[in-house]
């Protein structure tokens, strides 16, 4: 206790931060984490720790903002492009939400395609897909056309439970991940651990802090006033403690990427939520 209130003071010290503990509604839902070796009693989405107002604009697709950004990725879906003029339809078939089901949930992960053998999330996977398979350029982190495609695959998962594997080659990229979640960053010194596992349910100023997990991305954040990928949370979350964000995309976020959704399996996704 006298550790977690000097970590609280010193945040508040520096960044003008105030913390109160609050309470989940009495009927959020939990999930039963899938692996024993998950640090969390119970593993929450962080839909729980949104105001009902938010959670209705979630809930409803006519309402959802991130809609568009899939209406985007599906029309990317169909476009033909680079010097073989071919789309992703031409290979995974017209409809995505057929074609995708059972992939987005078990990204990130090792994918092996000939000679081509790497770990990858989504976007890295569709940008291999272009350049490797299109002969076309490779779409930018964070732009409507990456991120609508990134929402089609994941959105295609909707409902279904988070599983990604870390075992065999995954295993180095997870301990790497790990052993991010529990490091120190920053002028501020903190951890991810720090907010997501030590403090969730509190207060940080009117936001109320969640387990941090990834079930929902991409996804709309009334912050961005966009949409936005997991990565670009994480390089968010850097700057707001004073440190330098790692690069989207690369080793150190895929890494972190992956241990942040193994916390989560089993939870539902929700792909495009909708948070603060």
């Amino acid at each position: 206790m006298k550790r977690l209130t000097t970590i609280i003071a010193a945040i508040a010290m520096l960044s003008g931060a105030t913390y109160a503990v609050a309470e989940l509604a009495d009927n959020y839902t939990s999930y039963k984490p899938t692996d024993k070796a998950n640090p969390l009693d119970e593993v929450i989405s962080g839909y729980e720790f949104r105001i009902k107002s938010t959670q209705e604009t979630q809930d409803d697709d006519f309402e959802n903002p991130a809609m568009l950004t899939l209406d985007v990725g599906l029309e990317e879906w169909e476009t033909a492009a680079g010097s073989e003029g071919k789309s992703c339809a031409d290979c995974h078939g017209d409809d995505p939400m057929e074609s995708m089901k059972g992939v987005g949930s078990t990204y990130p992960k090792f994918t092996e395609e000939g000679d081509h053998r790497a770990f990858r999330n989504i976007e890295n996977q569709i940008n291999f897909c272009r350049t490797e398979r299109m002969g076309a350029d490779a779409l930018k982190y964070d732009k409507p056309e990456m991120l609508g495609l990134t929402i089609a695959v994941r959105h295609a998962d909707r409902g279904e439970p988070m599983n990604v594997a870390v075992d065999g080659d995954a295993a180095p990229f997870f301990e790497q991940g790990k052993d991010m979640y529990y490091t120190r960053y920053g002028q501020l010194g903190l951890s991810c651990a720090h907010c997501h596992e030590e403090n969730y349910g509190n207060y940080i100023r009117a936001d109320h802090l969640s387990q941090g997990q990834t079930n929902g991305f991409p996804l709309y954040r009334m912050k961005w006033q966009g949409v936005g990928s997991t990565h670009r949370r994480f390089s968010g979350c850097m700057k707001n403690i004073r440190a330098v964000p790692f690069s989207k995309g690369e080793d150190e976020f895929l890494a972190l990427e992956l241990y942040t959704s193994w916390r989560g399996n089993g939870l539902p996704v929700e792909t495009p939520a909708v948070r603060n």
